[in-house]
C-alpha cells in the first residue's frame, strides 16, 4: 500500500534518507538536537520531511497545470474539516514503511508520535469534512482543482463537560505551529465593506454607480497542499487570513491611544478568528456577512488574477474556470463576480451575467429551513450597499422571465423572487445561488427528490434540466487505510491491493461472508479495534467498558433533528427493563455517543446534558449488571472519529424521515462493518438498496408517512398515551432522579419539548424504534450471522467512494478532463 506513483525526486527517501531529512529538520528549521526535542519537536522534524516530498510534487502538478493551460474547478466553503493530515500524507506520498522504520532506528514510535498532532479545526460537521474528502478524491483522480476557504484562528470550539454541560474553549489548533501550510503574501488581495454607493460621471459623460468610502480588509493566503493516492497529482487548498489595511496607527500611539493604535487591527482580523459566530445579536450577523463575503471576494481576485496569465478575453473565462457553491454560504459570490466583471471590468450587463451562469453550480445540502440562509436588505445595505443594488436588478430581470413564463401570476413571482417580503425585506441566498447557476444538486437520490418537489419545485418548473443528483461519498483512503490499518492489512491479504483507488474491489469479499475462517478474522480486527477505543473510553471518561460487548454508536452533530434523544429514551427503556427483570436475555451493549451543539442552541445542549446525567446513573448502578454502560467522549472531532468508527458494532442514524440531507458517518461506518439502524432517510435508502434489506436494521416512518402525520395534525399526547413504557420514559428523563444534586426542573424543557411539540416525532417513531433494537439484539447474539452482515456491508460500498461523486461531478457539472502529471 505504498501510494505513490514513480516520481524523479531530488530527496532520498530510502530509510537512510528519511533519518538524515528529519535530523536536519530537527537541526535547521527547530533549533533542537535529539537529545533536547521533545515528542512535538521529533513530529514536527518529521512533518516538514514528508511535506518536503509532498510539496515538490505540488510544484511538479502546478508546472503541468500551467503548461496544459487546463480548465480548473474552484471549489469554495465556508467549512474544510481537515483533521490530521499525518498519516494520510504518508500513504498519499508513499513513504509510510520507509517512515516507519526510519523512526523506529531513530529510537521513536510511529504509532505515538502521529499523535502529536493537532487537528485541523476548520470546520463543523458533514459539510466541512464532505469538502475535505472532495479534495481528497479531486487530486486521486488527477483533476485540476483549487479548494477556497477561511483560515480561522480558532475553528468551530474545543468541547469540555463540567458537571455534564457542554462547555465552549477556544480551539487554538496552530498555537504550536501548522507544518502543512505555506504562507503566500505575495498574493494577498485587499477587498472592501461598508462604506456608500455614489453615481459619477465616466469620460464618455455616462453616470455610474461608484462604490466608495469603505472600509479596506487584506486577504492573506495560506495553502495546505492536497495529495492524491497512487498518483503525482497534488492540488492545494487555499485560505484567508484577515488582516487590517494598516496594521498600527503610529499616530496614535505616540500620543498615548495604545488601544486606538491597535483598534483597525483587532476589527478586521476578528473576521477569521472563529467559525461560526453566535449569530443570535445584529453584531453576530454582521461578522457572518463579513466571513462569506470576505472570503469569496478574495477567492474570485486570485481566480481572476490566475485567469489573466494566460487569458485576455473574457469569453473563455467560463471555459477555464467552474466555480462550485459548497451550500449558500459563499453564495454572495454570484453577486461579486457580476459587480467584477460589470463595474471594474466594464463588461456589458448580459455578457456578464452569461459569464457568471454558466460559471457557477451550486450544491444544495439541507432542507431545513434555518438552514436556508437569508440576510437582510437592511444589513447588505449596510456592509455591501453595491452588491444589494445588483441583486435587485438581478432580481429585477429574473422575474421579468418568470412574467413571460407566467403571464400575471404574482403569486409565481412572490415564490420565486431573491427578495422576501415582510416586516424585514430579505434576500434568500439559496435562490440567488439557483437563479446564478448552471447546475444544481442535491446530495441523495432522496434529499434530491425532496428539494425538487418540495423546497424548488418553481425553480425545476422554470430551469428544467437545471436540478440534478449527485449522491455524496467518502474517500476509503482515510476512512479505511488509515483510520482502520488492521482491517485494511486483512482486506488486502484476501483481496489484494487497488482497492484503494477502485473500491468495487471490495465486492470480492462477499463470497468470504459465509468463510467461518474469515468470519473469525474480519471480527478478531473488530475487537481489537474496540480494545483501542475502551482505553481511550477510559481515559476521557473514567469509565470502563467491556470490548466483548456491543459497541452501539451515536457520532454526529448535535441536533434535534439528528434525534439523539430518541436513542437517550430506548436507552432508559432498556435500563428500566433490567432494573425490573435483572436476568432480561439481552446482549452487553455500550451506548457511545459524541457530538458538539451549537453554543446558541439550548436544548441540544440540554440533550447532551441529560445524556450524560443518564450515563453517571447508569454507569454506577450494579443492578445492571454490566449489561448496559452509557458514555459521551468529549470534543468529537476528525481524528477522534477515526477511532470510534473502526470500532463501531451498531451505526444510529435514526434522523426523521426527510430530514438528513445524505449523511456521509453512516458511509463511514458501514465501510468499517458497522451494521445500521436508521430511518428511510438521506443517504440510508441507498445504503439499504446495495446492502441489502436483509443487513441493515430500518424502522419508522417513511418521508410519506411522516408528511401524512403532519398534515393530519401530530399530537405527541396520543403516544405517549397509548404507550406505558414510553411514557415512563419520558416522564423519568424529566424528572429529578437522575439529577438529584441540582435544581428541580433542570431536565423538564426536555420532557415538555417532546410531550407539547416533538417537533422531530421521537415519540411516534419510538415503538417503531425500540422494537427494530429488539432485532438488532437478536442478531448480535447470534455472531456468524451479525459476522456475515459486517463482512456484507464492507463489501457493498463501494457506491459510496467520494471517487464516485467527483467523476459524475466532472463529467456532469464541470466538464472536466484529469491531466496526469508524468
Amino acid at each position: 500500500m505504498s501510494g505513490a506513483t514513480s516520481f524523479h525526486s531530488d530527496l532520498d527517501t530510502s530509510v537512510n534518507g528519511l533519518k538524515k531529512l528529519i535530523l536536519t529538520h530537527l537541526k535547521f528549521s527547530l533549533a533542537r538536537d535529539p537529545q533536547t526535542a521533545t515528542e512535538r519537536d521529533w513530529w514536527l522534524a518529521t512533518a516538514k520531511t514528508v511535506q518536503g516530498v509532498i510539496v515538490e510534487r505540488m510544484m511538479a502538478t502546478m508546472a503541468v497545470h500551467s503548461k496544459r493551460d487546463v480548465r480548473r474547478v474552484y471549489y469554495l466553503s465556508l467549512e474544510f474539516l481537515i483533521g490530521r493530515l499525518f498519516s494520510n500524507s504518508l500513504y498519499s506520498a508513499g513513504i509510510l514503511d520507509n517512515m516507519t522504520e526510519a523512526l523506529k532506528e531513530l529510537g521513536l514510535d510511529y504509532e505515538h508520535l502521529r499523535g502529536e498532532e493537532y487537528d485541523m479545526a476548520l470546520g463543523n460537521g458533514g459539510l466541512g469534512r464532505l469538502a475535505a474528502c472532495f479534495l481528497d478524491s479531486l487530486a486521486t483522480l488527477d483533476l485540476p482543482a483549487v479548494g477556497y476557504g477561511i483560515r480561522y484562528q480558532y475553528g468551530l470550539f474545543k468541547q469540555e463537560f463540567r458537571n455534564g454541560y457542554q462547555a465552549e474553549t477556544p480551539d487554538d489548533w496552530a498555537r504550536f505551529g501548522a507544518p502543512w501550510e505555506i504562507i503566500r503574501p505575495e498574493y494577498q488581495m485587499e477587498i472592501n465593506l461598508y462604506g456608500h454607493v455614489e453615481n459619477v460621471f465616466d469620460n464618455l459623460g455616462n453616470s455610474i454607480p461608484k462604490w466608495t468610502g469603505c472600509k479596506r480588509i487584506v486577504g492573506i493566503p495560506y495553502d495546505i497542499p492536497v495529495p492524491g493516492y497512487g498518483t503525482n497529482t497534488v492540488n492545494f487548498l487555499r485560505l484567508w487570513e484577515s488582516r487590517a489595511h494598516t496594521d498600527f496607527d503610529l499616530e496614535a500611539f505616540n500620543r498615548g491611544g495604545y488601544d486606538e493604535a491597535v483598534h483597525e487591527k483587532n476589527i478586521s482580523e476578528t473576521i477569521s478568528k472563529v467559525l461560526y459566530p453566535n449569530d443570535k445579536t445584529e453584531l453576530g450577523k454582521e461578522l457572518r456577512l463579513a466571513q462569506q463575503y470576505f472570503f469569496v471576494a478574495c477567492s474570485l481576485k486570485d481566480i481572476i488574477r490566475r485567469f489573466f496569465k494566460n487569458h485576455k478575453d473574457w469569453e473563455d473565462f467560463p471555459k477555464k474556470v467552474a466555480i462550485q457553491l459548497n451550500d449558500t454560504h459563499p453564495a454572495v459570490a454570484v453577486v461579486e463576480l457580476q459587480r467584477l466583471l460589470h463595474d471594474e471590468h466594464g463588461l456589458p450587463w448580459d455578457t456578464a451575467w452569461g459569464i457568471v451562469t454558466r460559471t457557477f453550480a451550486y450544491t444544495n445540502h439541507t432542507l431545513l429551513p434555518e438552514a436556508l440562509e437569508r440576510w437582510s436588505t437592511a444589513l447588505f445595505h449596510k456592509m455591501l450597499p453595491r452588491h444589494l443594488q445588483i441583486i435587485f436588478e438581478i432580481n429585477k430581470r429574473h422575474l421579468e422571465e418568470v412574467e413571460k413564463h407566467w403571464p400575471g401570476d404574482l403569486e409565481k413571482k412572490r415564490t420565486l423572487s431573491l427578495i422576501e417580503e415582510g416586516p424585514q425585506q430579505m434576500v434568500r441566498m439559496a435562490h440567488l445561488s439557483v437563479v446564478g447557476s448552471h447546475s444544481v444538486n442535491g446530495v441523495a437520490e432522496l434529499h434530491t427528490r425532496l428539494l425538487k418537489a418540495n423546497l424548488f419545485p418553481e425553480f425545476v418548473e422554470f430551469y428544467p434540466g437545471k436540478f440534478n443528483n449527485k449522491t455524496n461519498g467518502i474517500p476509503p483512503r482515510r476512512w479505511l487505510l488509515a483510520a482502520n490499518p488492521r482491517l485494511a492489512r486483512l482486506i488486502t491479504e484476501r483481496i489484494g491491493d487497488g482497492w484503494e483507488r477502485d473500491l468495487s474491489h471490495l465486492r470480492k469479499l462477499e463470497p468470504l461472508a459465509d468463510d467461518r475462517d474469515f468470519q473469525r478474522e474480519f471480527m478478531a480486527v473488530k475487537h481489537a479495534n474496540k480494545e483501542d477505543l475502551a482505553r481511550i473510553i477510559a481515559a476521557e471518561c473514567g469509565v470502563t467498558v467491556n470490548p466483548a460487548a456491543m459497541f452501539d454508536v451515536q457520532i454526529k452533530r448535535l441536533h434535534e433533528y439528528k434525534r439523539q434523544h430518541l436513542n437517550l429514551l430506548h436507552i432508559l427503556a432498556l435500563y428500566r427493563r433490567i432494573l425490573q427483570n435483572p436476568d432480561l436475555p439481552i446482549a452487553p451493549r455500550v451506548f457511545i455517543f459524541a457530538a458538539k451543539a451549537a453554543p446558541g442552541y439550548d436544548l441540544a445542549k440540554l440533550i447532551i446534558k441529560a445524556i450524560n446525567a443518564v450515563g453517571e446513573k447508569v454507569n454506577s448502578d450494579p443492578r445492571v449488571n454490566g449489561k448496559l454502560k452509557v458514555v459521551f467522549l468529549p470534543n468529537y472531532r476528525v481524528s477522534l472519529a477515526q477511532r470510534i468508527i473502526p470500532a463501531a458494532d451498531l451505526s444510529e442514524q435514526i434522523s426523521t424521515a426527510g430530514k438528513e440531507a445524505s449523511g456521509t458517518g453512516n458511509m463511514k461506518l458501514a465501510l468499517n462493518g458497522a451494521l445500521t439502524i436508521g430511518t428511510l432517510d438521506g443517504a440510508n435508502v441507498e445504503i439499504c438498496e446495495e446492502v441489502g434489506r436483509e443487513n441493515i436494521f430500518i424502522f419508522g416512518m417513511t418521508v410519506e408517512e411522516v408528511a401524512a402525520l403532519r398534515e393530519k395534525g401530530y399530537r405527541p399526547q396520543e403516544f405517549y398515551e397509548a404507550d406505558e413504557e414510553l411514557r415512563a420514559v419520558v416522564d423519568w428523563v424529566g424528572s429529578n432522579y437522575f439529577t438529584p444534586e441540582e435544581p428541580p426542573g433542570i431536565l423538564t424543557p426536555l420532557h415538555d419539548n417532546l410531550y407539547h411539540s416533538d417537533p422531530f416525532l421521537c415519540l411516534a417513531d419510538f415503538r417503531a424504534y425500540s422494537d427494530c433494537q429488539e432485532r438488532v439484539n437478536e442478531a448480535f447474539l447470534d455472531r456468524p450471522r451479525w459476522a456475515r452482515m459486517a463482512i456484507l456491508n464492507t463489501a457493498r460500498m463501494d457506491k459510496f467512494s467520494s471517487d464516485r461523486t467527483i467523476r459524475e461531478y466532472a463529467k456532469d457539472v464541470w466538464q472536466l478532463e484529469p491531466c496526469p502529471v508524468p
